[in-house]
Parts: structure tokens; C-alpha cells; sequence
């Protein structure tokens, strides 16, 4: 059976149409939910991945799982085939619709990259919706790094054109490490440049004609603006100043059509809010979006650029407030169709005629729907999970309590269903470490409640999302306060009668794997034992294989805040563990080499230290297999069940 067949046949023959009805998300059945659940049920991949509606609402780009595998697909609304184009061993970073016929990809793997062996290389594509023809862009240069390909504009009349940002070399004093912007017919591939590489600048903005107004840069605590009124000016200096780590400069972000001109910044205390901007003293004036105690984290605008539609921002949830009244209509009146859930706009068409929305819950995976305004349909386009569809699990929520420093924590709790006491406890750090968790559907949290255990995933300093002093606490801090505030989370739950602190195991991924093992390190009196998956061992080869790992952008800020990383690496101390400790990796991780698990391994193996090592042949970063995820869930429950039984 070919891809299109198979999609055809499992997918849109599923699909079932609401008008006027309410959705109801249901209780799994069992009173422990989700215990009727297999490891290979919650492993299941997402069905689809991040949807977006074209421009006139009549296709779906997606990343679409088939037989366990990942794809992007353009699927046709109301009938057709579908374009299903594998991805092989590259990941899907991005991707946006240019107009009907074709949208502009980024895309990452790794390539032999001249004199530096095998890069890690992300490139921008367009790709015809059709699924007939893939152009590459700017193929006289492979593109490295943070900057390689950031679109800045799409042309909003009709042509096959954007705007991208790019960076063509890896090392400062190499041509083309400065991004220049560069404007693309992305049916053909031919360029033109927009404006070169400068010294300093990093980061492009355009109005919602194009024109690129603003470059922003800050590079070893230098911060520089530039501005300009259109393409045929020149550029002015708004800005050339030290700044301190994590401290910005506020610019003008975002040109309204009406003249308006908006900042995206940190205020005094260092919160992010979205200001309006005075171009002629170039200076903030009141804010007009906030969330108390928060970061906004980014804005919507219309499908010219030049209008804002909405504000996100991570609170105890995702949320976006529409400041647009058709999409605020749309996201009222979807919420009221739903029982036990809560709705999301997704994606929308250019005149809002037609949305994809996500219903879930906290605790289940739930579904994409397309919404269509005119006739108040909503269609089932695909299952979160396809196993679990709208079931609801395992009651999430979230806790706050005080560091031993004194400093507040926010976490997310997940309980196994109908308990809440004395319950063994699985420590789920997150990755990053600039990130955060917050109330979702989360399928490792979800599966380890689903076995017995209280999950809980504290937002240590350092996190993101909390302003800028919460993120500077964490500077120079890992391994270090930042483990405490996981162990303190252990105390607080102990205290509240939730959690037996004699039977806790901590368990993560990427940078919560690393702190997973200095846990077990450095802790072995909290942790009974210790699961990592793609983590961090040796800090030291870590940051020769990334410059920029734990946030490092200063030529020195690194060895100021750490001037000893070895202290603080797993990998010299083996002989401290006294838990076991199960690894998992892929081989073929892009983003943190497998050695970094394997050598951990061969390390506590020497010390006689209790290990299991579990190597991922085809296995990345992130889970894209579901094949490594089935194995590495089996091979949780059965570590957990063997050194902290449930029971």
C-alpha cells in the first residue's frame, strides 16, 4: 500500500463533522487512568505535527506520521491526493506558506562541511505544493548556525517570494558570518541581495512592504540598532553599547499600517512586554500587552505583516489572547463546543474563513479540527494520538513553593488518577536549560503517572519565561542551585504528604538528562535511581562541540561564570554513584553527540557501577521515531518498576 493510500485509508475516512453539537473529551475508563494503556499506545506519533492552512484555506502543511515514521504532507482540503515528502535524516525546523502553489522550508541534518568535518547544517527549500519540485536556496554556500536561514517577510501579493536572513559561515572573520538578507524567488531559486553583512548585527526586521527597517545585534555584550525608514535610506545608529548578559536594548519590532510602531522588551524588571515604540525620541512609551509576572513571548500579525492580531505568552498554560474580533469570535465560540477541554486556534486562512483547532486537555492528547466560519462545521483531521484520541488521563496542575534560598519555583504535578498521597515520585527535569514546562499534554509525565507515580517537573532558575533576574539566577548555577531546586521539590512534595521521599527516581532528557546524572552523582541520599536520555556527561566536550552550549554568546561570559566545568561533569565522577542508572541515545543525534552517554557508560562500567546502557541505532534527538520511542518507554517501566516499584 503506497503513503497516499494509507493516509487515505487511515486518516480522512476517520473524519466526522460537528454543527452545533458539543465535543466531549472523556475519562479514560479504568480509575488509575490510563493503565489500560500500552508503552507503545502513549509512544504513538502524533498523527500530525504543527498544521498550517494555506493562504485561501484550501490545503494543510503538516509533519505527518506514517508507519512510525515522519513525513511532510500537503494535503488537500475536500478531496485529492495528498504530497507526502519523506524528510530521510533531515529534521523539519520550519515551514511556511508562500501562496497556493508553493511554501519555503527549513531544514537541518548533517554534511560534511569543508575543513570542519561533519556540521550540523540547517538550508532553506521551497517546496511546490504539488509536491513535484524542491528548489534549493542559495546553493553556492551551505548555511551553519543560529541565524543560517530566518524568513523575515512573504510577499502578501500573490509572487513566489520571501525574504530570508542568512548566515553562510560558522566562524567570526570568515566571509559571510555577519547574516546578510537576501530576497528569493523560491519557484526558481534566484536571488537578490537586500542588504550585506554588518558587523555586529545578527537579526533583520522588515515592515509589512518588505522594506528592511531595523538590525539588531549583540555580540560579547556590544548591543547595536540600526534603523532605517525604507530600503532607499540609509541606516541611522540607534544604538552601540555594552550591555550586561541577557540584558536588550529596546528597538522597534513590529510597523503597523496606521504608523504605529511596537517593542517586544523587557521592562524595568525585567518582564517582557509588548510597548508601543516613539521613533522620533526612540524610546518606549506605555505598555499595552502584559501578563503578570511573565513573558510575552511573541505576537500574531495578519497576513500583510502590518496589523497585530494577537499576543501569546506561557502562564500555568499556552494562551493567546486575539485581539482580532473574527479570530476571537471563531476561539469563543469553539470553546463553548467543548466539554471538558479547552479549544485553540492553530492556523487560520487569510480572511479567517477557515482555522484549524486543537482540542485537548492538560491530560489528554486530543485532536485537530478544521473549523470552517461559514457553515460552523468543525471536521476531524487527525488524532494527537491515534491510540488514546480524546481520552482524558492523568490530572495535571500546577505548584508552587520556595527554593531553600528563599526563591519561588513554579512546577507542573501530574498525579497518578484518583491518588494523592504517599505516592513514589519520578523528578522530571526539563531540557534546555532556557526553557520551561508548563500544563499540557505531556507523554512521558502522562505514561510515568499512568504507572503509579507523581511526576514533578520544576521550572529551576534559569528557566525561561519568568523575566530576566529568574534567568540570570541560573547563570553559572548548573549542577549546582539549580539541582537544588529540584531537590527542594522533592522536600515540598514530602511535606505536603504527596510524596514518600525514600522512594523518588529522577528521569529527563538532553539537559534534564545531564541533570539526572548529577543528581545520582551528587545525591544518591534523595534518588533511588536515575534515567537519562541524550544527556549531558562531560560539560567540557559538550562546549568544544558547541560554542554556543548553555547559552554561551560572550567570548568569556562562559569561563566567568564556570571557570571549571569538569567540576560539575558526571563523567569524573563515577565512582560517586551509588544508584543505578539507566542511558539511552541515539546514534544519530545531531544536536549532542552519542558519546556523551557512551563513554558515561564505559565509565561507571569501570567503576563496577550498576548501568544499563541502551544504544538507538537510527535514533535523534527528538524522538522523530516511534519505534525509539516504544523502546525507550518499555525500558523506563521496566527500570522504574525494578528499583522504585509503584507498590
Amino acid at each position: 500500500m503506497s503513503l497516499r493510500v494509507f493516509w487515505a485509508a487511515t486518516l480522512l475516512a476517520a473524519s466526522a463533522a460537528l454543527h452545533g453539537t458539543q465535543l466531549a473529551l472523556v475519562p479514560a475508563a479504568q480509575a488509575q487512568a490510563g493503565a489500560q494503556y500500552s508503552a507503545a499506545d502513549f509512544a504513538a506519533l502524533p498523527t500530525l505535527e504543527s498544521p498550517e492552512l494555506s493562504p485561501d484555506g484550501t490545503k494543510i502543511a503538516a509533519q505527518l506520521a506514517v508507519r512510525g515514521e515522519q513525513y511532510l504532507a500537503i494535503i488537500p482540503i475536500g478531496g485529492g491526493s495528498p504530497s507526502i515528502i519523506p524528510l530521510e535524516e533531515n529534521d523539519l525546523l520550519w515551514i511556511d506558506w508562500v501562496n497556493e502553489d508553493w511554501l519555503v522550508a527549513g531544514i537541518g541534518g548533517e554534511a560534511a562541511f569543508g575543513r570542519y568535518g561533519v556540521s550540523y547544517i540547517t538550508r532553506a527549500v521551497g517546496l511546490k505544493a504539488d509536491g513535484t519540485k524542491s528548489v534549493p536556496l542559495l546553493t553556492r554556500s551551505r548555511q551553519v548556525g543560529r541565524y543560517a536561514d530566518n524568513v523575515i517577510w512573504i510577499a502578501h501579493d500573490g509572487t513566489p517570494r520571501v525574504r530570508l536572513a542568512m548566515q553562510r559561515a560558522q566562524y567570526l572573520h570568515e566571509p559571510g558570518f555577519w547574516p546578510e538578507v537576501l530576497e528569493f524567488n523560491v519557484s526558481t531559486g534566484r536571488s537578490r541581495l537586500i542588504v550585506s553583512g554588518r558587523e555586529g548585527i545578527f537579526d533583520w526586521i522588515t515592515d509589512g512592504d518588505g522594506n528592511v527597517r531595523v538590525g539588531v545585534g549583540n555580540f560579547d555584550g556590544q548591543y547595536r540598532i540600526l534603523y532605517r525608514g525604507s530600503d532607499s535610506d540609509g541606516w541611522r545608529e540607534l544604538a552601540d553599547q555594552e550591555v550586561a548578559y541577557r540584558e536588550s536594548v529596546a528597538k522597534p519590532d513590529l510597523f503597523l499600517d496606521d504608523g504605529t510602531v511596537l517593542s517586544l522588551t523587557a521592562g524595568p524588571d525585567g518582564i517582557r512586554r509588548l510597548y508601543r515604540y516613539d521613533l522620533e525620541t526612540m524610546s518606549l512609551g506605555e505598555p499595552l500587552y502584559q501578563s503578570e509576572g511573565h513573558d510575552i513571548g511573541s505576537y500574531r500579525t495578519n497576513a500583510a505583516q502590518n496589523k497585530l492580531i494577537g499576543v501569546s505568552y506561557l502562564d500555568q498554560g499556552s494562551t493567546i489572547q486575539w485581539l482580532d474580533s473574527s479570530l476571537a469570535e471563531i476561539q469563543r465560540e469553539v470553546r463553548e463546543r467543548i466539554n471538558g477541554g479547552d479549544a485553540s486556534i492553530i492556523s487560520y486562512s487569510d480572511d479567517y474563513g477557515r482555522a484549524i483547532i486543537k482540542v485537548g486537555s492538560n491530560d489528554s492528547p486530543g485532536a485537530y479540527f478544521l473549523y470552517d466560519r461559514a457553515s460552523g462545521g468543525m471536521n476531524l483531521i487527525a488524532y494527537g494520538n491515534p491510540k488514546i484520541q480524546l481520552a482524558r488521563l492523568n490530572p495535571v496542575s500546577t505548584v508552587h513553593y520556595a527554593a531553600r534560598d528563599g526563591l519561588p519555583i513554579e512546577a507542573v504535578l501530574t498525579l497518578p488518577k484518583g491518588k494523592s498521597e504517599n505516592l513514589p515520585l519520578v523528578v522530571m527535569p526539563h531540557g534546555g536549560p532556557d526553557a520551561r514546562d508548563y500544563e499540557h499534554y505531556d507523554w512521558w509525565a502522562q505514561f510515568v503517572a499512568s504507572r503509579g507515580y507523581a511526576v514533578i517537573q520544576p521550572n529551576y532558575r534559569g528557566s525561561s519565561g519568568y523575566g530576566r533576574a529568574f534567568s540570570v539566577a541560573g547563570d553559572g548555577e548548573w549542577g549546582r542551585k539549580m539541582q537544588d531546586d529540584l531537590d527542594d521539590a522533592v522536600a515540598y512534595l514530602a511535606e505536603q504528604g504527596i510524596a514518600d521521599p525514600g522512594r523518588v527516581c529522577i528521569v529527563g532528557g538532553s539537559y534534564g538528562g545531564y541533570a539526572a546524572l548529577r543528581g545520582a552523582q551528587r545525591n544518591p541520599e534523595i534518588y533511588r535511581c536515575a534515567v537519562s536520555f541524550a544527556g549531558v556527561s562531560d560539560m567540557n566536550a559538550m562546549l568544544a562541540h558547541d560554542k554556543r552550549f548553555l547559552s554561551n554568546q560572550f567570548t568569556d561570559w562562559l569561563s566567568n561564570q564556570a571557570p571549571d566545568l569538569s567540576d560539575i561533569s558526571p563523567i569524573n565522577f563515577a565512582s560517586d554513584f551509588r544508584v543505578p542508572v539507566l542511558l539511552v541515545h541515539g546514534k544519530k543525534d545531531l544536536r549532542l553527540p552519542e558519546s556523551q552517554s557512551s563513554r558515561m557508560a564505559e565509565k561507571l562500567r569501570a567503576a563496577n557501577k550498576d548501568v544499563i546502557y541502551i544504544e538507538q541505532p537510527e535514533g535523534d534527538h527528538h524522538f522523530t521515531r516511534e519505534a525509539d520511542r516504544v523502546e525507550f518507554l518499555e525500558a523506563l517501566e521496566k527500570f522504574l518498576l525494578e528499583h522504585n516499584p509503584p507498590n
